[in-house]
């Protein structure tokens, strides 16, 4: 995928650049029964209270339906487009399938329209066919990784992501992660073959401010910038450091603290902790 720069007409233009979508795109226009007007909130709850900061404004967003179960086993598909989802920063393709229904997938690089992908327990090892863990072979490229069986792909859903499977003992599957992490994952969990597409995309340069307000992020105010009466850390005499542990402007703690869930029992299945490998792609 290649990535595009622009003449430099304005300071914001000048460090710019974006994803040449023409070049591997086939289609702008998105299967309209698969499509859901997205509701925006501006980080307020309910009561209209601001739960969440810095949130806010934004393009209006069309949710894309994805099939991240691939549960329908036995029937063919063709791919018909590689389209852009403004929900994620992967491709994303839609299937017909031979009984007629259309689904989306999340599109693997070097998936082109008219090939036939297939799910089901026992189905040629071919990028975008989509199986259980125990039917895939040792070493073989993945993403769209289940953790429960059944409930739907959970790991590795961005754009270039890759995970490998490194082994199978028993009832379970070890893969590593993007991230470097090592886990285990129950053989049943589905997977699907190759590597997603758009990988570029963590080589765009935003460039201005005003494309992050485009995607609903407002500016991030630090606290120590803020005044004493809108912040714990606020305040001081010239460029105070704070004056106490980073917290929330509530006086919540913001560092340090565990934020996993001991009762999901997710932990005891990791046998290698991504921060070892904080910052380090899987290399292939």
């Amino acid at each position: 995928m290649a990535i595009k720069i622009y003449r430099p007409t304005s300071a914001g233009r000048r460090n710019s650049s974006v994803i040449d979508y023409k070049k591997e795109l086939t289609t702008d226009r998105p299967e309209k029964t698969l499509c859901v007007r997205l509701k925006k909130a501006g980080g307020r709850n309910h009561t209209g209270c601001t739960t969440v900061r810095f949130i806010g404004g934004g393009a209006r967003r069309i949710y894309r339906i994805i099939d991240f179960r691939r549960n329908k086993d036995g029937v063919p598909g063709r791919v018909a487009t590689v389209e852009y989802d403004p929900n994620r920063n992967c491709f994303i393709s839609l299937i017909h399938y031979l009984d007629g229904e259309k689904r989306y997938i999340l599109s693997p690089a070097d998936l082109k329209v008219g090939e036939m992908v297939e799910s089901g327990l026992e189905v040629e090892i071919k990028i975008g066919n989509a199986m259980p863990l125990s039917g895939i072979p040792v070493g073989v490229d993945i993403h769209n990784v289940e953790m429960i069986p059944g409930q739907g792909g959970k790991l590795v859903r961005t754009a270039g992501g890759v995970a490998r499977l490194m082994a199978k003992e028993g009832d379970w599957a070890t893969i590593i992660l993007p991230s470097g992490e090592m886990r285990k994952v129950r053989k049943e969990c589905r997977a699907t073959i190759g590597k997603l597409g758009n990988s570029d995309y963590q080589n765009v340069v935003v460039g201005k401010a005003g494309r992050t307000r485009h995607r609903g992020r407002r500016g991030h105010v630090r606290g120590k910038a803020q005044n004493p009466v809108a912040h714990p850390m606020g305040g001081g005499e010239g460029r105070a450091n704070g004056g106490r542990h980073p917290c929330s402007p509530t006086g919540v703690l913001a560092k340090g603290g565990k934020t996993r869930n001991p009762r999901k029992g997710s932990n005891r299945w990791i046998i290698r902790r991504r921060k070892n490998n904080r910052g380090q792609q899987l290399v292939l």
